[in-house]
């Protein structure tokens, strides 16, 4: 009887890990289709589960073929998300190049911050502490709201470029910038309660850098913003996602310049929609052969995802990369140190068929955003 029970327990999670790890290929943007792309990397280690019960029923009971047949499904799907997870280690080829330490006195560095803040956070002075000790010359903050703004406006002293939209319910987002801004706009790209940043940086002794802060909205978010509203729709990813492509489609635009693209994308680094941002506006990512630098939930290590993304352009080298410690927020700040160095000007090579997935994509999230009474003229 215990033997039976345990092979049936040993069916059930081999299927259940077969099934989430198939979802994600569903072209659908429904939230709870898209959530079982976060996390692989916990989906990859629980296959370790069935795979030790299979091993002790096969010890119990002599093995057969139905426990090879198991554990190969156990086997297959564990490496399958585990596939996702290995371009983020030491195992993989870098995409932007180390910067090479007997070069770096010659070369032009920034240091880039990107924090989403929880807004219903108020420890603002530990805050600031954390950013004077790390010292960026970029500053991105996510969910600035009016307190934040407040609490945080002794950065003003310290930096003499600001630009940026403060709103309630984790909507907004500031920039604080040691170089001069050349050109600054706030863009409301699918839906007019989400802003993203796009400014010129006057970076001396180079050419100006091109760059974007957004937060665009995370799917299975309600669609009202309330915690006592039970009823409400939980939001899909097409808004998101369509928000991402129009920001690549902008570097696309402009590809010869240098550009750095940072913010809280709510999607995860190995996603098909992260990738595809990737490879239509040619942006590298520092991560990939490197480390996964999951960011969010802070407080919960098992559960992290990286979601705080940093992307560059070609152009930049890496001289570090890491996460910070944000007092009281449920995210880690991301920060690189970025050396400047010469430009190959090849052109974004995105073939047609991501081209036209992408605009699919802006077109749904368009239609969604319309839908949910939140859209923007820009999406048009």
């Amino acid at each position: 009887m215990a033997a039976t029970l345990l092979l049936w327990s040993i069916r059930v999670l081999a299927l259940l890990l077969l099934a989430v790890s198939l979802l994600p290929m569903i072209p659908s943007g429904q939230w709870w289709v898209q959530l079982w792309e976060f996390p692989r990397l916990q989906l990859s280690f629980a296959a370790i589960v069935p795979l030790v019960l299979l091993a002790v029923h096969a010890w119990w009971n002599r093995p057969r073929s139905e426990h090879a047949v198991w554990a190969a499904v156990i086997v297959a799907t564990g490496a399958w998300q585990l596939s996702h997870i290995l371009p983020f280690t030491p195992v993989w080829p870098t995409e932007v190049p180390i910067a090479e330490t007997h070069a770096d006195g010659d070369r032009t560095a920034l240091k880039v911050l990107t924090a989403n803040v929880t807004y219903t956070n108020d420890r603002y002075d530990e805050f600031v502490a954390v950013v004077q000790r790390e010292n960026p010359d970029l500053l991105l903050l996510i969910e600035v709201d009016r307190a934040w703004a407040e609490g945080v406006a002794s950065l003003n002293e310290h930096y003499a470029h600001r630009v940026g939209e403060v709103r309630g319910e984790g909507l907004g987002i500031m920039l604080w910038s040691r170089f001069p801004l050349l050109e600054q706009e706030i863009k409301h790209l699918i839906s007019d309660r989400r802003p993203s940043i796009f400014v010129t940086l006057d970076v001396p002794d180079i050419e100006p850098v091109r760059y974007i802060g957004t937060h665009p909205v995370p799917p299975g978010l309600r669609d009202q913003i309330s915690h006592n509203d039970e009823t409400s729709e939980r939001r899909d990813s097409r808004v998101r996602d369509a928000e991402l492509m129009l920001v690549a489609r902008h570097v696309q635009e402009d590809s010869d310049n240098r550009w750095i693209v940072t913010g809280d994308f709510n999607d995860v680094a190995w996603s098909d929609t992260t990738r595809l941002f990737a490879d239509l506006s040619d942006l590298k990512d520092p991560r990939r052969g490197r480390r996964l630098l999951s960011s969010y939930p802070a407080e919960r290590p098992l559960l992290r995802y990286p979601i705080d993304h940093l992307f560059v352009s070609d152009g930049f080298h890496l001289i570090g990369l890491d996460r910070v410690r944000v007092p009281g927020s449920d995210h880690f700040a991301v920060t690189a140190t970025l050396a400047v160095a010469n430009k190959d000007h090849a052109k974004p090579g995105a073939s047609e068929e991501e081209e036209k997935k992408a605009q699919e994509m802006v077109e749904e999230g368009a239609e969604d955003a319309a839908e949910h009474d939140v859209s923007s003229s820009q999406a048009d």
